[in-house]
């Protein structure tokens, strides 16, 4: 494998034969939205955890040093830059590791951003961990890369290849469907009398949302689990595929109110996205724009469930399903409490 030195550090025993404060796991992306629940829940199971963070880490970095390490109580909280082999040698690395967990996942969705953090950070971390020991990579990438029309879905896609390339490290792939936050972004408009807004008739794009609990929860059992090793593991939460009519529906349900939701043609997306592309291609300064109107156009019309090549379609029954938490629940809650905690990210198409 291109740039990977093939003589570990240590080769390490089995480690699922041991208990797990004796297994040594670093998550990358911790303070992200998915990897501090990642944290928290390894942390639960007794696992020796070491959370990488950035200097200032956080959407907009609003979180400095003091503030990560109160938060990751139990977990032995390192700084540095993934971006960097030498930081991470240092800083993540500098001890053997048996296990990571890779959360790590650009906030802006633009060309260079994705490939710069989905790709070549990630690589890193597994570049330099497989000289540290590493016996297991633990991937949260996306279902959405079985269609790759975006950069950061053929980000991801190559990173998951370069994964397979190696036999000496084993790996789980995880690729969820809709998070929750993705899936609130129109609660508070709603609550201030707004419509809820879709394309189409509301069916053309259906999902299994899971929430951040429940996908820390599957992330760790990959580190157990025989039957997730080597696997590209689809998941979804509970119950059926919801479209986003149903969404809507729920969503005013918890609101207590009549609901009320508009339909847009999803044509309305085209032309503008397709000016963009046009422009980018004379104007670089515009790529990253035109990449945030191919996000949109994306999910208004693609279902996050598993795609069935041979018959073209995506399938819910083919869609695994995993945990507890509902979207209803996630609704009643957030209608409850606001969304405090649930961070969309620098970019709000997510």
């Amino acid at each position: 494998m291109d740039g990977v030195d093939p003589l570990p550090m240590l080769l390490n025993d089995n480690f699922r034969d041991r208990s797990p404060d004796k297994v040594r796991v670093v998550v990358f992306g911790a303070t992200g939205y998915i990897g501090r629940f990642v944290v928290k829940e390894l942390i639960r199971r007794g696992y020796n955890v070491v959370a990488f963070a950035r200097e200032r880490s956080g959407v907009g970095g609003r979180q400095n040093r003091e503030s990560v390490r109160a938060d990751f109580q139990g977990a032995e909280v390192r700084f540095g830059d993934v971006t960097d082999s030498d930081s991470l040698d240092c800083n993540a690395f500098d001890q053997p590791v048996d296990v990571v967990i890779c959360c790590l996942a650009s906030r802006t969705g633009g060309r260079k951003d994705s490939w710069a953090i989905d790709y070549e950070a990630t690589l890193n971390t597994y570049r330099q961990g497989r000289k540290a020991g590493l016996s297991h990579f633990v991937l949260l990438s996306a279902i959405c890369v079985q269609k790759p029309l975006l950069e950061f879905q053929k980000a991801k896609l190559a990173l998951e290849a370069k994964l397979r390339e190696v036999s000496d490290v084993t790996y789980s792939i995880v690729r969820p469907t809709a998070f929750f936050k993705s899936l609130g972004a129109q609660v508070e408009s709603c609550r201030k009398g707004a419509p809820y807004v879709m394309f189409g008739n509301g069916e053309l794009a259906s999902c299994k949302p899971i929430s951040e609990a429940d996908l820390a929860s599957y992330l760790c059992d990959c580190l157990v689990d025989q039957d997730k090793i080597n696997q590209i593991l689809p998941i979804g939460g509970p119950g059926d595929a919801l479209s986003a009519r149903q969404q809507g529906e729920m969503l005013f349900k918890a609101l207590g109110k009549k609901p009320w939701m508009i339909s847009l043609p999803i044509a309305l997306m085209d032309v503008p996205v397709g000016c963009l592309d046009f422009l980018s291609a004379k104007f670089p300064s515009l790529e990253d724009t035109a990449e945030f109107g191919k996000i949109g156009r994306y999910y208004a019309g693609e279902s996050m469930l598993v795609w069935d090549e041979q018959r073209q379609q995506y399938d819910s029954d083919a869609t695994p399903s995993y945990g507890t938490d509902t979207l209803e629940q996630f609704f009643e809650r957030v209608v409850r409490d606001g969304m405090d905690g649930q961070d969309l990210g620098d970019a709000a198409l997510f």
